[in-house]
């Protein structure tokens, strides 16, 4: 398991840079009674484990019009890897593509995808994803409303 290696003030500091990555070194060592250089290396070092892979800024979708979000379950013809492969390098290309997770059940992939509206989900789904090789079946949801959308794990 990956969190043996943490101890209680690499957790802290995991929990402060995911609820605010824009946090200062300074401000870390405030909130946790720590010396800057102490936090300095534990950030570089939970960096260098894989811990942290990358700080990004999470934006509005609205204002960037992205209104329309869809899950779309995707269901192969056939589970070569070949085939598994060649789909996931594939929808990895579509900046529409949001987040691509391999499934178990009844659908082999499901699809977080994000369009400005449903004219441009049905331009994304004819002629992107529906030129994919090896598609049997796609059912496409679409988020009616957001009630919790949280990127934090709980440590």
């Amino acid at each position: 398991m990956l969190t043996i290696n943490l101890d209680v003030t690499d957790k802290e500091i995991l929990k402060l840079l995911q609820t605010d990555a824009s946090l200062t070194n300074k401000e870390i060592s405030y909130k946790l009674n720590k010396s800057i250089a102490t936090i300095h290396e534990r950030i570089k070092r939970l960096k260098e484990q894989g811990y942290i892979k990358r700080i990004i800024a999470i934006l509005d979708r609205r204002k960037i019009n992205k209104s329309l979000i869809a899950f779309s379950q995707v269901l192969l013809n056939d589970h070569a890897s070949k085939t598994l492969n060649e789909f996931e390098r594939e929808v990895a290309k579509f900046p529409e593509v949001m987040e691509c997770f391999q499934m178990t059940g009844s659908f082999d992939f499901i699809l977080r995808i994000a369009t400005s509206d449903m004219d441009a989900y049905n331009d994304f789904y004819r002629n992107k994803l529906a030129n994919l090789p090896n598609i049997t079946t796609v059912q496409s949801f679409f988020v009616l409303t957001e009630t919790k959308s949280d990127t934090a794990y709980p440590l």
